[in-house]
């Protein structure tokens, strides 16, 4: 039931590693999709190596999670044979591509598309880093961005957006004008910050952090939802899936695919298993035979 084609590649479930959770070696992305995720994601990827932040860089409380890791990272050079060989197990991957400019974003996808790379997916969006300049909320540079990495390589080319911004679904259009084959929707909300009482200090070492898990969870449906109505191309809905009636409503809201990261806190490596048999079983409740049957229903 479970079994789809998007973007001309089989997979065995629409359910995706997000970016930046087990992506950090070839051993970890294989062992995601062994455990149930039917396409895995890098974690953001530097023509040059950067450190990210100081820890602590993850906490959670109440609803959720808040990180703020700053997208630390080895460089393309050294993970590209992490690359390689993940794909040597036929594992259907994404490159998270990141950078300073288009076009070292540009040549990371390249390099990545090179070693294999199923897919690219720009990463314009993060909260808990200072930008030069403003991506993921300005259409024209959203645009030169999108289409200076789709012109460098010929896979298909994935743009992540972020929930902080106004009209995200004019947003996912331009991407979509620019050549974007797909949207990611959504990054992490906020910034947001925690401060312990006792020292009377934020405790992330860079005060403030994306939010994820289940307080960004109704944010991101949302703005698939926004999302569905404004492009034709593909949606990876991602943002606090923790259950099969997650995964459901998210594809309701018109996502392709679901993306799962904090799910792995909340419930193991496991999770893309347990997520996509219950999802299984709601299906058989609510009479659909396919995940195509049910992206977008909430539409009609």
């Amino acid at each position: 039931m479970l079994k789809m084609r998007s973007l001309g590649i089989d997979l065995k479930n629409p359910f995706v590693l997000s970016a930046g959770i087990l992506g950090v070696s070839a051993s970890s992305l294989i062992r995601a999709h062994e455990s149930g995720a039917g396409t895995v994601t890098t974690k953001s990827i530097s023509l040059e190596a950067k450190r990210g932040h100081a820890n602590p860089t993850v906490i959670a409380f109440e609803a959720g999670l808040l990180n703020a890791v700053g997208l630390s990272n080895p460089g393309i050079d050294a993970f590209l044979p992490e690359i390689k060989k993940v794909k040597e197990k036929h594992v259907p991957l994404i490159a998270n591509a990141i950078g300073d400019t288009p076009k070292d974003i540009a040549k990371v996808a390249t390099m990545a598309e090179g070693a294999g790379a199923d897919l690219i997916e720009i990463n314009p969006s993060c909260p808990n880093v200072v930008h030069k300049k403003p991506y993921a909320s300005d259409p024209k540079l959203l645009s030169e961005l999108t289409s200076t990495v789709k012109d460098a390589v010929k896979i298909p080319v994935l743009v992540k957006l972020s929930p902080n911004v106004d009209k995200i679904g004019a947003l996912a259009k331009t991407a979509e004008d620019a050549g974007a084959d797909g949207i990611t929707a959504v990054n992490t909300l906020g910034p947001g910050m925690i401060i312990d009482i006792a020292s009377r200090k934020p405790v992330l070492d860079f005060k403030m952090g994306g939010i994820s898990g289940p307080a960004l969870r109704p944010v991101a449906v949302r703005c698939v939802y926004e999302i569905y109505e404004a492009v034709k191309i593909p949606i990876i809905g991602v943002g606090g899936v923790t259950s099969g009636r997650d995964a459901m409503e998210m594809m309701l809201a018109g996502a392709t695919q679901v993306g799962i990261g904090s799910a792995v806190y909340y419930r193991g490596a496991n999770a893309f298993k347990k997520i996509g048999d219950e999802t299984i079983e709601l299906m058989k409740e609510h009479g659909y035979k396919n995940t195509k049957e049910i992206t977008g229903a909430a539409h009609e």
